[in-house]
């Protein structure tokens, strides 16, 4: 055989190679296709809110995904599930299995989850720890809440569609290992204390009065529940006890307006003052540009209702409903702001907490600044329009549903 011959024979191989890849290329890509298709028809679940200015009413559309009933899809609620199976496991075994090889192999285990929607499940409270009659009215009053929000989560947001990995799902959860305890931060809602109990019940101190305001904020002493592995956070999901505290969403909201904006703050002046006063305020003088102090409530609540913001969003005015899914996540405790020292012993006698062990009384920072009240608030409601008003409970509209909390009178 001359050189001739060898060339023409490789390039005929070659080009019969190149052929077949090419017909497996295709037929794998079908496959994706195919497959992809049957796993968006299962996660993808529609989930609307009423834009601002129309009436009010939910419109979230409700449909159990092909193949799923309702129990199998929860996450178990703390150490009480009944169920026999591990719920987590349910779902990711379904979707898994209806994955090619090939795209087991090339997508990470999250991107699994993208999409995939997680409803409660309302299991009673483990109250072991509890002697006595003493929290009688404070256990009816959480009953009370923790049925609301089941209820509410069932009829109106039956199937919502979950547009973040796991991880970020869980990623504003603190993790106490030794009492098996979930929290959930929200911000002006009691947090620095929340984490300096934390801290205590890990054994980090003896004292909650005795952690400065930095070692909460900035110590990294406590782990967050993203920090985890995959099956770690699902072990804890369903087996520790899971709390959020929460409050009045106008309150919540002048508050953390008083705190980062009428007190001197290196970090929100510069990055959100700055860019609030130079979008929102005429002819702004050169030392407010220059400092970004000074950002009145009307400013910042025009930067709030802006779909086109200068600076993106923060966890002190986020809503709670993206910070900690409580429809996707079944909480077993839900704490009030207005109720909070009686609730938060209550919860920590519920978790077999040291019986010297109490919730801190104290403000964490600007102690002498009258606490952000219903009367202050309506200070402060003032300064706005009446559409600007009704525009700012429409963002927290979800807020005061879930948790039961009257509407203000715009």
């Amino acid at each position: 055989m001359n050189l001739r011959q060898v060339f023409v024979s490789v390039l005929m191989f070659g080009v019969a190679g190149l052929l077949l890849f090419m017909y497996l290329q295709a037929w794998i890509e079908e496959q994706h296709i195919e497959s992809g298709e049957k796993l968006q028809q299962i996660i993808n679940q529609d989930f609307t809110l009423p834009p601002p200015g129309m009436p009010r009413r939910a419109a979230w559309s409700r449909s159990t995904p092909p193949g799923f009933s309702e129990h199998k899809m929860a996450i178990s609620g703390g150490r009480h599930w009944q169920g026999k199976a591990d719920p987590i496991s349910v779902v990711a075994a379904s979707l898994v299995s209806q994955l090619s090889d090939q795209q087991k192999m090339s997508e990470s285990p999250l991107g699994q989850f993208r999409g995939v929607y997680l409803p409660p499940a309302l299991h009673p409270l483990n109250k072991t720890f509890i002697k006595g009659g003493k929290w009688k009215d404070v256990d009816s009053a959480q009953e009370k809440r923790r049925s609301f929000l089941h209820d509410f989560c069932k009829r109106y947001n039956s199937r919502k569609k979950l547009q973040t990995h796991l991880m970020h799902l869980v990623s504003r959860i603190y993790v106490e290992d030794k009492h098996k305890v979930l929290y959930c931060e929200v911000p002006k809602a009691g947090c620095s204390n929340w984490k300096r109990v934390l801290m205590v019940l890990n054994g980090l101190a003896a004292s909650a009065h005795n952690i400065s305001h930095d070692d909460v904020h900035y110590g990294k002493h406590l782990r967050k529940l993203d920090s985890y592995d995959l099956k770690g956070i699902y072990t804890r999901l369903n087996t520790y006890t899971k709390t959020i505290f929460v409050r009045d969403p106008m309150e919540r909201l002048v508050s953390a307006f008083r705190d980062k904006f009428e007190h001197p703050n290196s970090y929100y002046h510069p990055v959100f003052g700055k860019a609030i006063i130079k979008k929102y305020r005429e002819n702004a003088n050169e030392v407010a540009l220059k400092t970004g102090s000074g950002v009145r409530f009307k400013e910042f609540i025009q930067y709030l209702l802006d779909s086109h913001r200068p600076v993106g969003m923060d966890i002190h005015w986020e809503q709670v409903s993206k910070l900690c899914y409580p429809c996707l996540i079944n909480y077993d405790f839900i704490g009030k702001f207005e109720t909070l020292e009686e609730d938060a012993n209550y919860f920590l006698q519920l978790v077999g907490a040291p019986a010297e062990l109490k919730f801190p009384k104290f403000k964490d920072r600007h102690s002498s600044d009258e606490r952000t009240s219903a009367e202050v608030v309506r200070q402060y409601l003032k300064e706005l329009s009446k559409e600007e008003r009704q525009l700012t409970y429409d963002f927290y509209y979800l807020d005061y549903l879930m948790f039961n909390y009257t509407s203000p009178i715009v």
